[in-house]
């Protein structure tokens, strides 16, 4: 049996997406910017993120989300963490993270998965770590 344990939520303030779509096939960019919490770290998006969505007909087939973060780890620490987070749907996503970050270097390492969840105003991504128990 698995187990998750919540490593980090990020709130993602989209700014202007911009799309193509030849009437088969479409694509949507999203740049965003965003905050970053969790018991291991507090940041910002550095810069602006982007997530890219394809799109066949009228069914999107793909998700692909790329942003750094900046800010302090559980030690207290500057690091960042660089985050790429591809899915065929908003709830089948599977992060990989880069850090720089002592303290959270097994996230590099961990089974990761993570739920987007969409609201009127913003995108909350929660990205969890799967435990064998």
């Amino acid at each position: 049996m698995e187990n998750k344990t919540l490593l980090l939520t990020i709130h993602v303030h989209v700014t202007n997406a911009c799309s193509v779509n030849n009437g088969k096939n479409g694509v949507v960019m999203l740049p965003f910017t965003g905050t970053a919490e969790g018991e291991g770290f507090t940041g910002e998006v550095t810069g602006t993120g982007v997530d890219t969505q394809r799109i066949e007909g009228d069914r999107l087939v793909s998700l692909s989300a790329r942003y750094m973060l900046s800010g302090r780890d559980s030690a207290g620490k500057e690091c960042k963490i660089f985050i790429e987070n591809n899915g065929s749907s908003l709830d089948n996503c599977t992060p990989t993270i880069v850090t720089d970050s002592e303290v959270l270097s097994h996230w590099q390492e961990a089974k990761l998965f993570s739920s987007v969840t969409p609201t009127e105003d913003e995108v909350t991504v929660r990205i969890f770590a799967c435990t064998d128990s």
